[in-house]
């Protein structure tokens, strides 16, 4: 019902804009922090795979159209309502949930590790959020 009521236009610009801020955040902003916050410094870089490639791919496109379906339902309008729902969002569910998933006996720093990664999610929240919004 919402699918077909999205502008896959404003959907595909923000998977575009979230993908490049994530490329340019992980493999050149944070890229030696977040060997840190993983206990990987000295080692070798792991060899990349379908999964690790594909699968944020993937992750964003669902968290980008959950998003659209959401600012839609819940009929989102201005670019200040945008900002507001795009911190709640990535708060309170990105952002949270990185750390949740961090503080496990396999992340060496669950501190840093959710410091690191949670500004993007944050900051793509709100970008993708207004993105949908004005383009609606």
């Amino acid at each position: 019902m919402f699918f077909t009521s999205l502008n896959w236009l404003a959907v595909l610009v923000s998977f575009v804009v979230s993908s490049a801020l994530g490329a340019l955040y992980f493999t050149v902003i944070i890229a030696k922090p977040y060997v840190v916050a993983l206990g990987r410094q000295g080692a070798e870089k792991p060899k990349g795979s379908l999964v690790s490639g594909l699968g944020p791919v993937v992750c964003t496109l669902v968290v980008i159209l959950t998003t659209a379906v959401l600012l839609r339902a819940l009929d989102v309008t201005s670019v200040a309502d945008a900002v507001v729902f795009g911190l709640i969002v990535g708060v309170g569910y990105l952002a949270a949930m990185t750390f949740q998933i961090a503080i496990n006996p396999n992340f060496p720093r669950p501190i840093l590790y959710g410091l690191l990664n949670a500004p993007y999610f944050v900051v793509t929240s709100v970008i993708t959020s207004i993105i949908l919004t004005l383009w609606r």
